[in-house]
């Protein structure tokens, strides 16, 4: 197995830049953010502090909405989502850690339909990666991956944020 490494709190700076820049292009002030549990809530504390957002970080756990549920089962550690702002009409940054099939954003936007519609969504991802199944691309992406089926990108933390590419030899 080989890995390789990324400084991820560079990677966090520059997506709060970007995404600076997109809001303000687009007109938006004060929306709420939104962290996908797990490792997308670690990178939406980061982005949250570095853009002051007025508004409390919301987190989703969207293990109910996965459209795979019935085939993979209960994931032990399943936590309540928790939106302590109105989504009705708000303009809301929905971040994830890694975007790859595309299922956990289609879950959480419906998760988030359920509390209201919003006036946008803008998807910011830690990393974007090869393998897409549905058609959904980040907005914002910290780090674009071109990824082999038999490798993996991994968000561990939460106290340090560490991304690892683990690549699994067949033997």
């Amino acid at each position: 197995m080989t890995s390789e490494r990324y400084h991820v709190p560079d990677i966090i700076e520059r997506m709060a830049g970007d995404l600076r820049i997109l809001l303000h292009r687009r007109d938006v002030h004060e929306p709420a953010m939104i962290g996908i549990h797990t490792g997308g809530a670690w990178v939406a504390e980061h982005l949250h502090r570095l853009l002051a957002l007025p508004t409390p970080l919301g987190t989703l756990d969207i293990s109910f909405y996965r459209d795979d549920f019935s085939r993979i089962g209960m994931h032990p550690q399943v936590r309540p989502s928790s939106l302590p702002f109105e989504v009705e009409d708000r303009h809301i940054v929905l971040v994830d850690d890694v975007l790859q099939s595309g299922r956990t954003v289609r879950a959480a936007l419906n998760e988030i339909f359920d509390y209201g519609r919003p006036a946008s969504v803008v998807l910011a991802v830690l990393v974007e990666r090869t393998g897409r199944e549905l058609p959904i691309q980040a907005d914002i992406s910290g780090v674009h991956m071109q990824l082999s089926p038999g490798e993996q990108v991994k968000l561990t933390g939460p106290d340090q944020l560490n991304l690892v590419v683990q690549t699994h030899e067949r033997r």
